[in-house]
């Protein structure tokens, strides 16, 4: 698959729109729930996966084959965008009372009851990790720590934590494909 993802981005980098569709389609879901997990807010969730694709869209040279998977620099777009919109929804919620930031961050049923469906399968795909791996995922992609950070936390290499969150979103990606029924995304 990364292949094709590749095929896709030198596509999109030619702008075709058909291309964005497709990496939309196969990554909208994963980068939503990804951002969900951090931001805990639906809305937000949405707007980060939307500032994702148009910098996809936008800036098709920032992709680096050599450096990585195409999946895992969508991640790390995704959890830098995340920690960004925290910190700005943050800074301007601070004039507001106690009450309007509890109406703002309640989701409405239907969208809790998918993120529950979501957040299921993501959840599981992550017990079937190594111990290590789960950790490392906890760590990057739910705290907003930097690799550089859990590396000196953990008393690690930096090639060890980069590894291992490499391994633990190629087990991740199996394993959700796997329990789609095999289909492709």
């Amino acid at each position: 698959m990364g292949e094709q993802d590749y095929e896709l981005y030198q596509r999109l980098q030619q702008s075709d729109k058909r291309a964005l569709e497709l990496l939309y389609e196969r990554y909208e879901k994963l980068l939503f729930s990804f951002a969900f997990r951090m931001t805990g807010r639906r809305d937000l969730s949405e707007e980060i996966v939307q500032e994702v694709f148009i910098k996809v869209w936008t800036k098709p040279d920032l992709y680096d084959q050599s450096k990585g998977k195409f999946s895992s620099w969508l991640l790390t777009i995704t959890r830098n965008a995340s920690i960004d919109h925290m910190r700005k929804k943050s800074e301007q919620s601070e004039g507001l009372s106690d009450h309007h930031q509890l109406q703002s961050r309640e989701p409405a049923v239907e969208d809790t009851v998918q993120w529950k469906e979501e957040g299921k399968a993501l959840r599981t795909a992550i017990t079937h990790l190594a111990e290590d791996q789960q950790e490392i995922i906890e760590l990057f992609y739910f705290k907003g720590l930097s690799q550089r950070t859990i590396a000196d936390e953990r008393n690690i290499p930096l090639g060890t934590v980069k590894g291992r969150i490499r391994l633990a979103l190629k087990h991740l990606k199996k394993h959700l494909h796997t329990e789609k029924g095999g289909e492709k995304s």
